[in-house]
């Protein structure tokens, strides 16, 4: 095997190929947790040593161990015993250096972060995220509908460190892609329905059909529901952390025996119900503000701002408000309107290989993909601001309004189209490829209140506001609300790019590669703060709105030396850049720009087998540069009784930097047990932003320290796999404990406060492969759990609700005015359950 020859087909394929592999299998970096499954034989050598992970591409196979890449593979057996129905259940750290976190509450859109590079805000149309999510080789433009059921898979891959010559822009910390399984051409197929807590139920149907005249065809079908794990009071109305899912997907291959020809076509859809994680009041004014000398309350103080002085009263809760911060409540203090929010996603996608020549395969990747999202997120109540002055001029016919229900919608469509060349001539492996994308991006949101209260006869008085005029004279049903913002984007991309690897000897391998990205991005701000810009000219250019229309160009190279120092030793170095695109924030009202980000990364790692294969060791170290690296300034801003999510990107200047180290440990002791850990060590560190403060034409520069959000600096993670064979007909008792480990960490840029620290185990007990009669039908049975300990821990803590206000007229003047307290959103209790699984 040659250590650098399988990587640049796979990559071009979306990533390793991984054959027969039932764990958590990891390249440089991350070690391969090769529990035993179905293909024991083939994972496994017959001493009962680690079994090889084999990728493959353009007919070649290449040892995992032997790819100078740091890539982790969750398989299918990772993913059922660790009972993964979504992304967002990965969030608890399966793969130490990934990670996955809701945007705000909301389920409905995810923020992926691999090696430290994780954006706040992805959520808006006209920002990228930092990492590429692939399906089936087709990256996805948007984080909206990341969070839906999972469909057969073959894999999850996770390549770390930019990926900006193969995969491209938007992929500085990596690539996330997903591999579903491909028809077989044979019938067969497997059902499996489970039940569990919190009214859970789940269901799957995966069916291959006999080919027939070339052409094999594969169908899969899905359903996942969830209670609430927050009970709403108010009768009628959705709880918080509900989901309900379906969806579907047909998968056609045609493979012509007169033709060296694959060629697959899917189409998918899935629509996922769901409402946000409750937002709790975790404390009271922490920050002991005060009106007065703002260096009287030295706590009480926002970043970025030069106030002297603080004014207002901090208001007291509402009556019946609960402040908790150490468990997650499981019924809310006040009851809301909530309704859920609806992401549909759907795709169309044809992958073609033609072998043209022996030294050569053409490959063609067509899709049309796209997202509509309609959100519903009322998760605050009267947690968040604005908060309610509560006195006698609160009336049942005048009742002061609090909880923002945040509504918005968003509606996205992109093709892709990718041809790519891939073979080897002599000693040279190669890949080319041509890349294009189209999308286009709209969006609008409103921010009504939906409830009331009122002072009757010294008592308060709770009400639900009209839902069409009752919040300033609108309301929250389509067709009743004051838009607050809207955008419209259209992105186009092309590319070109090659790599090359000579295979000097069969130790040393050494590859090159580049490619060229041109980036073009319009957009418009069309409503912003309830104007229409384009019937408003006036206010548009009061606020310095700018429609963007820019184009970037960038050139990405790498080059790797790998040395196979032994048959067990596989060593290499490795430079790689990355880049992502520039844009704007439609939620600011002048459609503030920002422009790109570029990393530079430097990493050796080590790819080792020892004690006759019964154990490995990978270890991966690397140095990345950011330069203009995109942070964000989040606020809420307040008008009168209106409260608008005022988001500012910037570029901070000078190099961000972000070093760390990945260590992973596999070790199989005895035949049936394997014991895997992995650590992952970041550490991240922004320079300081010099913020310009302007007050009567006199200019204050402060500077102000950011943060890398959901990027522990320690992170680990352990399993344990255990198999025991019952009687001689390959059924087998399974088990599987997994434990997962997380240092706290900022969720915003701007504010040093940091969530909780975590530590979560997961595990599952299953008899496998239970003969079922003469028809060969298999039965598997299983009991799991997650967060399997209940463990309760905020994941996403927001300090701007216990600080002073965002400025609005007066740059050394804040308003303590809407100071409540720190509130944030705890992670999913314990959920429990038993499936059935039946194979034929």
């Amino acid at each position: 095997m040659r250590f650098g020859a399988g990587i640049r087909s796979g990559l071009m394929l979306g990533g390793a190929i991984l054959l027969a592999t039932p764990g958590v299998a990891a390249g440089a970096g991350a070690a391969a947790a090769d529990a035993p499954a179905a293909a024991d034989d083939q994972a496994a050598g017959s001493d009962g040593a680690l079994g090889e992970i084999i990728v493959t591409a353009t007919k070649r196979e290449t040892n995992l161990q032997q790819t100078p890449i740091s890539i982790s593979v969750v398989n299918a057996a990772a993913i059922e015993d660790r009972h993964i129905q979504s992304l967002y259940d990965m969030a608890d750290g399966s793969v130490p250096s990934l990670r996955v976190a809701t945007f705000e509450a909301r389920q409905s859109a995810l923020t992926i972060g691999i090696r430290g590079i994780v954006p706040l805000d992805a959520n808006q149309p006209a920002r990228e995220q930092g990492v590429g999510i692939y399906i089936d080789g087709v990256y996805l433009g948007r984080q909206h509908g990341l969070n839906a059921g999972l469909f057969d898979l073959e894999r999850i891959e996770v390549l770390k460190g930019p990926q900006g010559t193969l995969f491209g822009r938007n992929t500085e910390g990596g690539a996330l892609s997903i591999v579903s399984k491909a028809p077989t051409g044979e019938f067969g197929g497997r059902v499996t329905a489970g039940i569990g807590n919190l009214g859970a139920y789940n269901g799957d149907l995966h069916i291959d059909l006999p080919a027939f005249h070339d052409f094999a065809l594969k169908v899969d079908a899905i359903k996942q529901y969830q209670g609430p794990v927050t009970k709403n009071p108010l009768a009628g109305q959705t709880g918080w952390g509900y989901y309900d899912r379906v969806g579907g997907r047909a998968a056609v291959r045609w493979k012509p025996a007169e033709l060296d020809i694959i060629d697959d076509f899917s189409v998918d859809y899935a629509k996922d119900k769901n409402s946000p994680f409750y937002s709790q009041l975790l404390n009271y004014n922490p920050n002991g503000c005060v009106a007065g000398a703002q260096s009287a309350a030295a706590a009480c103080y926002l970043p970025g701002t030069a106030y002297t002085t603080l004014t207002g009263t901090v208001r007291p809760t509402l009556p019946g408000v609960v402040v908790e911060g150490n468990k997650r409540m499981r019924t809310a203090d006040i009851g809301v309107p909530q309704q859920p929010s609806v992401d549909k996603t759907h795709g169309f996608t044809n992958n073609l290989k033609w072998k043209a020549a022996d030294w050569i395969e053409l490959r063609s990747i067509t899709a049309w993909r796209g997202v509509d999202v309609t959100q519903w997120d009322n998760s605050g109540g009267a947690h968040r601001p604005p908060v309610v002055n509560l006195t006698t001029s609160c009336t049942v016919a005048s009742p002061c309004a609090f909880s923002r229900y945040s509504l918005a919608s968003l509606h996205q469509d992109q093709f892709s189209q990718e041809l790519q060349a891939v073979g080897s001539v002599g000693k040279f492996d190669y890949v080319a490829g041509l890349f294009y994308f189209n999308e286009h991006v709209t969006d609008d949101a409103a921010t009504p209140n939906s409830n009331g209260v009122a002072l009757v006869n010294g008592v308060a008085q709770y009400l639900i506001l009209d839902s069409c005029r009752g919040s300033g004279g609108f309301g929250s049903q389509l067709g009743c609300r004051s838009i607050d913002r809207a955008s419209a984007v259209n992105t186009k991309s092309y590319a070109a790019y090659g790599q090359v690897t000579y295979n000097a000897t069969d130790q040393l391998h050494v590859t090159v590669g580049g490619r060229y990205t041109n980036d073009k991005k319009k957009g418009e701000l069309l409503i912003s703060r309830g104007t229409t810009y384009a019937l408003n000219p006036t206010a548009a250019a009061a606020a310095g709105y700018k429609p963007l229309d820019e184009s970037w160009n960038r050139f990405n190279p790498m080059a790797t030396v790998a040395f196979d120092a032994s048959d067990n030793i596989h060593l290499y170095a490795k430079y790689a850049t990355g880049y992502r695109a520039g844009g704007a924030s439609s939620r600011t009202i002048n459609y503030q720009a920002f422009d790109p980000e570029d990393v530079k990364s430097y990493e050796i790692g080590a790819k080792t087998d020892f004690f006759d294969r019964k154990a490995r060791l990978n270890i991966a170290a690397y140095i990345m540069d950011r330069k203009d690296s995109q942070v964000d300034i989040s606020n809420i801003q307040f008008l009168g009784s209106s409260s608008f999510n005022n988001l500012v990107t910037i570029n901070a200047p000078g190099k961000t930097k972000i070093r760390g180290v990945e260590v992973d440990l596999t070790v199989k002791p005895v035949t049936g047990l394997t014991l895997s850990a992995g650590y992952a060590y970041t550490y991240t560190k922004i320079p300081l932003v010099p913020i310009t403060v302007t007050t009567g034409g006199a200019t204050t520069v402060v500077n102000q320290q950011f943060y890398i959000v959901f990027t522990p600096r320690n992170a680990a993670n352990g399993a344990i796999d255990y198999d025991l064979p019952i009687g001689g007909a390959g059924t087998k008792l399974r088990f599987h404990l997994d434990g997962n480990y997380a240092q706290a960490t900022q969720a915003f840029d701007q504010f040093a406060t940091k969530a909780d620290a975590s530590t979560i185990f997961n595990g599952r007990i299953a008899l496998t492969d239970i003969a079922m009669g003469d028809g060969g039908q298999k039965l598997t049975v299983s009991l799991w759990a997650r967060n399997l300990f209940d463990k309760d821990y905020v994941y996403r803590r927001d300090p701007s609700n216990s600080l002073p206000g965002a400025p609005t007229t007066s740059a050394t003047t804040g308003s303590i005015g809407n100071v409540l307290g720190d509130y944030g959103n705890f992670n999913m209790p314990r959920t429990f359950g038993v499936e059935g699984t039946v194979t034929f």
